[in-house]
């Protein structure tokens, strides 16, 4: 084998496209930077200096909010909410675009379709009527009446692209199971979940994200600060004449820990999902 076939391609990046992926780490790293080194600094550096270091790095903003006894019950309350958001919509959508793309039966094409339409509402256009359901079910005030709608309302992504990533899989597999007597609910455990790690990543990776900062549900669901998750539990450093910035950038940051660092556990499963049912082979 040559040595041309064997070594990569080299792609060249011209200045205009090094600009851009700069503007854009920047454009996102800038805000992230701003509410770690914040949680650190007094109100009066926040003021005066909000884009530089700290004076002293003092970690008492940090030590009052782990200290008080709100922080862990919300923190624990967003695990709860997002944990299991995640778990069902990974379940929910993987049978429905297995059975949609590997079980004939009568109107799947216009099932898919009518998934894909819910990608056009999102939860702030349904939710008074979800208010209005969650009240007559006896859901309110629960964790389960935040759970069940972010649910609901993330299916239609989910299935999307579990349909894409099912879709190429190999139709020979599917057919060896059938041929040996497996059902399709061992086909779907046994042989497709164990294959579809990559968008079983991808999918709990966004489902999560959009569970643990969802803030308008919550808002509108729980009334009792026992119930609380971390986006409502912001409202104690906003009074009604100022806000505790350095408190509430504390939190962020604290916060903010979870979800990044569930996205670098499965950020190399991502590209691979995302990307499993863009070419067809």
């Amino acid at each position: 084998m040559s040595a041309t076939t064997t070594e990569k391609r080299q792609v060249p990046v011209s200045i205009g496209e090094l600009a851009g992926i700069l503007f854009v780490a920047a454009f996102v790293l800038l805000p992230i930077y701003v509410t770690v080194v914040g949680g650190f600094k007094t109100i009066g550096e926040l003021r005066t200096n909000p884009f530089g270091l700290p004076g002293s790095w003092s970690l008492s903003n940090f030590a009052s909010i782990i200290g008080g006894g709100q922080f862990p019950v919300m923190l624990g309350n967003s695990l709860i909410v997002s944990t299991v958001t995640v778990a069902l919509t990974v379940l929910l959508s993987s049978m429905a675009a297995f059975a949609m793309v590997h079980i004939r039966f009568f109107g799947r094409t216009h099932l898919a379709a009518l998934f894909t339409v819910g990608l056009l509402f999102p939860v702030a256009t349904a939710i008074l009527p979800v208010f209005l359901t969650l009240r007559d079910i006896n859901l309110l005030n629960s964790l389960w009446g935040v759970i069940l709608p972010q649910v609901a309302f993330g299916l239609a992504f989910a299935i999307l692209l579990f349909r894409s990533f099912f879709a190429e899989l190999p139709k020979e597999l599917i057919e060896a199971a059938l041929m040996d007597r497996c059902g399709y609910l061992g086909i779907y455990w046994f042989i497709v979940m164990p294959l579809s790690l990559p968008i079983i990543a991808t999918v709990g990776v966004f489902t999560f994200i959009t569970s643990w900062n969802s803030y308008l549900l919550p808002l509108v669901t729980l009334s009792s600060e026992s119930q609380y998750t971390w986006p409502l539990g912001m409202q104690q450093f906003q009074g009604a004449y100022s806000t505790d910035w350095p408190k509430l950038l504390a939190l962020l940051t604290l916060t903010l820990a979870p979800a990044i660092g569930f996205f670098l556990l499965a950020q190399r499963y991502i590209i691979a999902g995302l990307t499993g049912g863009a070419v067809k082979g």
